[in-house]
């Protein structure tokens, strides 16, 4: 259990509005103390906006940030709790001077000797390689150099918590990797409190000790990746995070907390408490669905087992998406060897199965 305590920040009764659209709608939000916390979703899901208000970069008009249990502006001043934390912004923001001076610039503003300025740039500069970069002028620098740049000059001011909107975005490939690698590596190891905004789900379970999920402006689901991806809430958030197929039916015979679901006249096999006749919706995950060119033979009552087929094949980079008809639309992940050997492609007929404890029932 996680104690009041534990918490390094709470925002309470936060809400923004813009000329009658409420855009920002959170009754309460806590970050613990060392944690990695992702807020994904949508573009307009409201992300920027809590993280600005968080950072009290937007002046708040409704609602209270809490800080060491202490609430801003009474128990602490604004300026003391914004020495505190720092932003790395989704577009680089850089001074026109050069990568030292720019890392350096956080420690000047907070009066630090020169000595310990020269001494914190490098091992910040140090810690995302780019040592060696310290006299170039930041009009000479790739992307991803600005990037490393403007997340060596948030870490070198020590900060309590840092808020991260959507740092890795517009990088190519390689440079998103590599970056996304060192900076969970640095996040580990410096035990800073970070609150990263991102519409990428990957990035969140790469980095992240628990994930909040957002639209509309409002929080729908904060848990660890594991209560989000196999437990979401309702059924945008399970869209969200990669439950592909999402299936209405209603409840028929029930068994020792084993439900049977009728979809489109299929039977499908789930584990839930819902009662007889109670409408659900299903929600399974494409990895968690296996695929064979032939009829299991050791289908059991735990195991749902179906013919199909195969109505798109979709490459995505490592593995492939396959669509089916089973008499409800139904998707899973294969390698490439795999639809190799299986001969897979559109209109083939395919047996796709997935276990019982594999489907996630919401309740409606």
């Amino acid at each position: 259990m996680v104690l009041e305590k534990d918490n390094i920040l709470v925002a309470r009764r936060i809400r923004v509005e813009d000329r009658g659209f409420v855009i920002l709608d959170v009754g309460n939000f806590a970050v613990r103390e060392g944690e990695v916390l992702s807020i994904i979703g949508p573009n307009g899901a409201g992300k920027t906006t809590l993280l600005q208000n968080l950072a009290m970069l937007q002046k708040i008009s409704n609602g209270e940030i809490v800080y060491r249990g202490k609430k801003v502006g009474s128990g602490i001043s604004a300026n003391e709790y914004r020495r505190s934390v720092t932003m790395v912004f989704q577009e680089t923001l850089l001074f026109d001077t050069n990568v030292f001076e720019n890392v350096a610039s956080g420690l000047h503003f907070r009066h630090v000797n020169k000595g310990d300025i020269e001494k914190t740039v490098l091992s910040s500069l140090d810690l995302f390689g780019i040592s060696h970069l310290k006299d170039r002028s930041v009009r000479t620098l790739s992307g991803g150099e600005a990037r490393r740049v403007s997340l060596a000059r948030c870490l070198a001011v020590s900060p309590d918590i840092i808020f991260l909107d959507e740092p890795f975005s517009a990088l190519d490939p390689p440079t998103h990797e590599s970056i996304v690698t060192d900076l969970g590596r640095i996040l580990r190891g410096s035990k800073i409190t970070a609150v990263l905004s991102t519409h990428d789900r990957s990035e969140a379970l790469r980095l992240s000790d628990r994930i909040c999920v957002m639209n509309g402006g409002r929080i729908l689901q904060i848990g660890t990746s594991g209560e989000i991806m196999n437990h979401p809430v309702d059924e945008f958030v399970a869209a969200f995070v990669g439950a592909e197929t999402i299936l209405p039916g209603v409840v028929g015979k029930t068994s020792d907390g084993t439900i049977s679901v009728d979809v489109g006249g299929q039977q499908i096999m789930a584990v839930s408490d819902a009662v007889a006749g109670q409408g659900v919706v299903l929600c399974i995950r494409p990895e968690r669905v296996a695929l064979s060119v032939e009829p299991r033979r050791d289908s059991t009552s735990e195991r749902n087992s179906f013919k199909g087929t195969v109505s798109e094949v979709t490459s995505l980079g490592l593995y492939y998406r396959v669509t089916m008809d089973c008499g409800f639309p139904l998707t899973a992940f294969i390698t490439p060897g795999s639809l190799t050997r299986l001969s897979i492609e559109r209109g083939s007929i395919i047996y796709p199965s997935f276990k019982a404890t594999a489907v996630h029932v919401l309740k409606r």
